[in-house]
Parts: structure tokens; C-alpha cells; sequence
């Protein structure tokens, strides 16, 4: 139901762009980035036409709602422990 990706550390186009987009197009209904570079948690959600259409970023240590259907909230603080 959902497809997390924890990048690593660089800025990376397959992570931050290609794996969206293809679990977009693959009608995946959430995908979850842990970014360790700026210390953040994406969710993006609403797949249509093969791109997210809701993304939205939250800091570490930060309560993630994550949308239907997953349905639960992710609490982040314990991410702060990876932080560089």
C-alpha cells in the first residue's frame, strides 16, 4: 500500500524524482521519503496520471499523517538519532 525510500545521502534524481514517478504510474497510493540530507519526511499521495498529486514535507521529529488508505500517524522523533 505504500513504497518508503530512505535516500541517501547526495542529492539524487532516482529517488527524489524517478521513484515517484514510478510508483505514480504504478497506481501506488503512497509513497513515503525519509531524506537524511535536509532532515525531512515526504509523503506523497493521490497518484493520477502517472504523478502525485498531493506532496507534502515534514521536519523530523514531526507527527506524519500518512492518507488512506495506510491510514495511521508516523511519529518522526526517533529519526533525529540518524541526523548528521
Amino acid at each position: 500500500m505504500t513504497a518508503p525510500t530512505v535516500r541517501r545521502h547526495h542529492p539524487d534524481q532516482r529517488d527524489r524524482i524517478d521513484k515517484p514517478i514510478g510508483h505514480a504510474g504504478a497506481d501506488i497510493p503512497v509513497h513515503l521519503r525519509i531524506d537524511r540530507d535536509n532532515s525531512t519526511v515526504t509523503v506523497h499521495s493521490e497518484p493520477k496520471d502517472g504523478r502525485y498529486q498531493q506532496s507534502l514535507s515534514y521536519p523530523w521529529g514531526a507527527s506524519v499523517e500518512l492518507p488512506d488508505p495506510v491510514g495511521f500517524t508516523l511519529e518522526t522523533e526517533a529519526l533525529k538519532d540518524y541526523a548528521d
